[in-house]
């Protein structure tokens, strides 16, 4: 899994120099996405539609609801096989309670989120978001990079990315 690294500009050409600085840090292009609204942007990679869309928030949102609903329905079979004395079946469905408590808690604590709903009103406003997905590995060295060359650049948080779905 990759992370997304979410970078604001104030127009295009500052944009334009961190990626190609990036290209020159062996950043491949299928990883660098441009997000505006109100203008047109000319020399930037675009971002695919599903990144417009937010289509990962989607996913995220629809297996988080998911989990809880398992939950839910592993809790009422453990309360009814208890009542029932069906104590192996009542274990089985405290396994699945656990398995999917420990799924969520290790999601929501070591997978990074940030979505394109916190940058609504920087995008309104004729500011380019500039989306980079990098191993792990390079969060800091990228962030780093930034912050020293390009001070214009507002870092805006860091979330999961796959290569896979163009999301």
């Amino acid at each position: 899994m990759l992370r997304r690294l979410f970078f604001l500009f104030p127009d295009e050409l500052h944009a334009q120099r961190v990626v190609n600085q990036l290209y020159s840090l062996n950043i491949p292009k299928r990883r660098i996405h441009a997000i505006a609204r109100n203008v047109e942007l000319k020399s930037l990679p675009p971002a695919t539609q599903r990144q417009k869309n937010d289509t990962a928030s989607r996913i995220e949102r629809f297996m988080w609801r998911l989990n809880l609903v398992v939950f839910a329905l592993a809790f009422i079979a453990l309360v009814a096989l208890i009542v029932f004395g069906e104590y192996i079946w009542a274990m089985i469905s405290l396994a699945i309670m656990a398995a999917t408590f420990i799924a969520g808690e290790q999601f929501v604590v070591h997978v990074p989120n940030v979505h394109l709903t916190e940058f609504i009103e920087a995008l309104s406003d004729g500011e380019i978001l500039l989306i980079i997905d990098v191993p792990s590995s390079q969060v800091d060295d990228i962030e780093s990079f930034m912050r020293h060359k390009y001070p214009e650049a507002v870092i805006s948080g860091v979330s999961w990315s796959t290569d896979a779905f163009g999301l």
